[in-house]
C-alpha cells in the first residue's frame, strides 16, 4: 500500500507517491495497444492496479469500476469516469505511438493526452479518498471502453449496473476548466442517386454534381436561432466516395456527416430540416449521444468556480452523452492535442488535475456536511 501521512487526524495516500504511481500506470497503458473494442490488455492492467491496492473491482467487457471501501446505500454516489480506449494512430507519427517517451517532463504515447492522463489522475484521486471513512458521498471510479467509436460494450453497457449514481466528473482533456455543457453527436451516411453512363457521350446523370449540390447545402446552412448564441447545429460532411473509373459517368455518390447539435432542436427535428432541404437518401448510424449540461448553481460547478476553474461550452463530445445524471467534463491536457501524431501530456499537468480533482472533491464534500 502508499505511504500514509496524517491530516487532520484522518489516513490519507502520500501526494508524491500518487503523482508516481499515476505517471507509471500511463506509461505502461501506453505500451498496451488499446484500440476501441480491443482494450483487453489495459483493463487487465487496470484491474492489477487496483488489486495491488486491495481494492475489489467489477469488470464487464472491457469496462473496470469499484467504490470506496466504506461504501454506503444511505449516501449520495459521485461518479468518476474516463476511458482507457485510444483511436486509431495517424500516418503523420514520428515516434513509436505505443512506446512511452519520457522527455522534458513530457509523456509521449497514444492515448497520452485523450484521456489517459485524466483517468490515472482520477484512479490516483480515488485511491486517496478509498479508505477514509467519514465520507458524506460513495464514490465509484469507472474505467470504461469503447468510448472513441461509441461502441456497444462501453459506459453505455453498464449503466444499469451502477449503484444510483448523484453526478459525475467525466476525465476529459480539458486544460482542467470545466465543461459544464457538451454537444451531442449524431452520424448520417447519405446517397446521392443517379444514372451511370458514358462520360466521352454524356450519357447518364451525374451523381456526384447531385451530391454536391446538398454538400453545399450542409456546409452552409444555419438553424434558426435567438440573436448572440452560438449556432446551435454545426454539420460537417467528412467523407466522400463515388465512381468506377474515369469514363464512366457515376450513378451514385455516398458521403458521411457529422452532426453536432445543443439542446435548442432534437435529433428527429434536425433529420426534419435535412430531408426537406436535400436531395439525398440517407441512414442514421446508431448511438446517437445527447447534448449534457449541468446547472450553473450545481455544488460540483460552484466548488469548481471557488477553485478558480472556468466553465465552457464543450464543442466536442464524450460519454457524457450517455449519462442521465448531472456532470462536468474536466481533465488534464488539451483537447486540441488530441487525436495529433506525436500526442503528449505534461508530468506537471498530471500533477496538477490530481491536486485540483481532489481540492474540487474536498470542496463538494465541506459543502454538503
Amino acid at each position: 500500500m502508499n505511504t500514509i501521512t496524517e491530516k487532520q487526524g484522518l489516513k490519507y495516500p502520500d501526494l508524491n507517491q500518487l503523482y508516481n504511481e499515476a505517471i507509471s500506470l500511463l506509461s505502461k497503458l501506453i505500451s498496451l495497444p488499446s484500440l476501441s473494442g480491443a482494450e483487453e490488455e489495459t483493463a487487465a492492467e487496470i484491474e492489477n492496479f487496483f488489486i495491488s491496492h486491495g481494492i475489489n473491482t467489477i469488470r464487464k467487457h472491457n469496462n473496470i469500476w469499484c467504490y470506496n471501501k466504506f461504501y454506503s446505500a444511505a449516501k449520495p454516489t459521485i461518479l468518476l469516469n474516463s476511458h482507457h480506449d485510444t483511436v486509431k494512430p495517424n500516418e503523420q507519427y514520428t515516434l513509436n505511438p505505443f512506446v512511452p517517451i519520457i522527455e522534458n517532463e513530457k509523456i509521449y504515447g497514444l492515448g497520452s493526452n485523450d484521456a489517459g492522463a485524466s483517468l490515472v489522475s482520477l484512479i490516483a484521486v480515488f485511491t486517496y479518498f478509498w479508505q477514509r471513512e467519514d465520507l458524506p458521498f460513495n464514490l465509484c471510479l469507472a474505467a470504461t471502453a469503447e468510448e472513441e467509436n461509441s461502441g456497444e460494450h462501453g459506459i453505455k453497457s453498464i449503466m444499469n449496473d451502477f449503484e444510483p449514481i448523484a453526478f459525475a466528473i467525466v476525465g476529459e482533456p480539458t486544460g482542467m476548466q470545466m465543461a459544464i455543457a457538451e454537444k451531442g453527436s449524431m452520424v448520417i451516411d447519405c446517397i446521392s442517386k443517379g444514372r451511370s453512363g458514358h462520360a466521352a457521350r454524356e450519357e447518364g446523370d451525374n451523381a456526384i454534381y447531385k451530391a454536391i449540390k446538398d454538400i453545399e447545402w450542409f456546409s452552409h446552412y444555419n438553424f434558426p436561432i435567438e440573436d448572440n448564441l452560438p449556432q446551435p447545429v454545426k454539420m460537417t460532411v467528412t467523407q466522400i466516395n463515388a465512381g468506377l473509373q474515369h469514363n464512366i459517368v457515376p450513378g451514385e455518390c455516398s458521403f458521411t456527416v457529422d452532426i453536432r447539435f445543443d439542446h435548442n432542436y432534437t435529433p428527429r427535428e434536425i433529420l426534419n430540416t435535412i430531408i426537406n432541404h436535400t436531395m439525398c437518401t440517407f441512414n442514421v448510424r446508431a448511438n446517437i449521444l445527447s447534448p449534457s449540461n449541468i446547472d450553473l448553481l450545481h455544488p460540483l460547478v460552484v466548488s469548481g468556480l471557488s477553485l478558480g476553474r472556468k466553465t465552457y461550452l464543450s464543442p466536442t463530445s464524450s460519454d457524457q452523452g450517455w449519462l442521465d445524471m448531472p456532470s462536468v467534463k474536466m481533465g488534464p491536457g488539451e483537447s486540441a492535442r488530441s487525436h495529433t501524431a506525436n500526442e503528449f501530456v505534461l508530468i506537471e499537468e498530471i500533477e496538477e488535475g490530481i491536486t485540483i480533482y481532489i481540492r474540487l472533491l474536498e470542496s463538494v464534500f465541506n459543502k454538503t456536511t
